[in-house]
């Protein structure tokens, strides 16, 4: 019997130590993958499918902002951003069509549309 007490000590400091590791664990998890979530930026281009835009997307993160130009695109389309701060310009290139333009970055939505040739929207999303 004098055996058996300490495996069992043993074996119940080893379930303490696993659950205090598994416990321990599981915030630094949650804020990385909450971390992301806000820093990352994804846009959909919706409206008249076929319909030419083009856009100028200015992305800041971590004190650097990157540009990122698109010269001529075609609805629909995504485009997916790191960053904590999103700010762009988008143009409508054809005419008698609708663009729509929803962002969203964690919680936060942003949609705009805009509909003729020449409509230009400015979006910021920080």
């Amino acid at each position: 019997m004098m055996k058996r007490q300490p495996a069992w000590n043993a074996s119940r400091f080893n379930d303490i130590l696993l659950t205090a590791v598994l416990t321990l664990g599981l915030p630094f998890t949650g804020m990385a993958a909450q971390e992301q979530e806000m820093t990352q930026i994804h846009i959909t281009m919706g409206g008249t499918p076929g319909a030419e835009f083009s856009a100028q997307w200015r992305i800041t993160h971590n004190d650097e902002t990157i540009e990122h130009p698109e010269a001529r695109g075609t609805v629909p389309a995504e485009f997916t951003f790191e960053g904590t701060t999103l700010e762009g310009t988008v143009k409508l290139l054809s005419d008698d069509e609708r663009l729509e333009v929803d962002i969203v970055k964690g919680s936060n939505r942003s949609r705009s549309s805009t509909q003729g040739k020449g409509g230009t929207l400015s979006v910021v999303v920080r």
